[in-house]
């Protein structure tokens, strides 16, 4: 059975039996632009929680006071808890949005160009001081299949090779 299915299964058992805290981020590499294209799927109240405990304010996801001081919060957040090399080479990353699905929201993130990875190594730390039970599963695509990680906080980071 293929990695991913596994923790998923082992996921919905978990929210079975009680509060589970877990993102999602698919990384696509685009050959023609030569780029990762990043999209990370988070529950908005967990990330409400965490950037008003990194800032020391409350936090209103879907009305906020200020949409551009939130963005602000948002990318500064993602970017400090992303870190991706490929082939060994640390990744620029520029945030460039997110959208709202019900319970969770999708944010956009890409690279400045990069070769074809042979290599991805990730470090996510997304949630990790706020739940100590966060899971942030990456999946990478480059090519046609999907290889995939769990971070979680003994262990931010993992590393995929094509």
């Amino acid at each position: 059975m293929p990695f991913y299915l596994v923790a998923l299964y082992l996921c919905i058992q978990l929210a079975i039996l009680h509060p589970f805290y877990i993102s999602v981020t698919d990384m696509v590499y685009n050959p023609a632009e030569q780029r990762m294209e990043i999209a990370q799927k988070i529950f908005w109240d967990d990330l409400e929680v965490a950037l008003g405990g990194k800032y020391g304010e409350k936090v209103n996801f879907l009305n906020p006071e200020s949409a551009d001081k939130l963005d602000q919060m948002i990318e500064s957040y993602l970017l400090q808890n992303n870190e991706i090399r490929v082939n060994g080479e640390l990744l620029t990353l520029t945030y460039l949005g997110y959208e709202v699905e019900e319970d969770a929201a999708w944010f956009y993130i890409e690279s400045g160009k990069v070769k074809e990875p042979k290599e991805i190594k990730v470090r996510n730390t997304m949630l990790f001081e706020d739940f100590p039970t966060q899971q942030n599963i990456v999946n990478v695509y480059v090519g046609k299949s999907p290889k995939s990680m769990i971070m979680y906080l003994k262990k931010p980071e993992g590393v995929v090779r094509f």
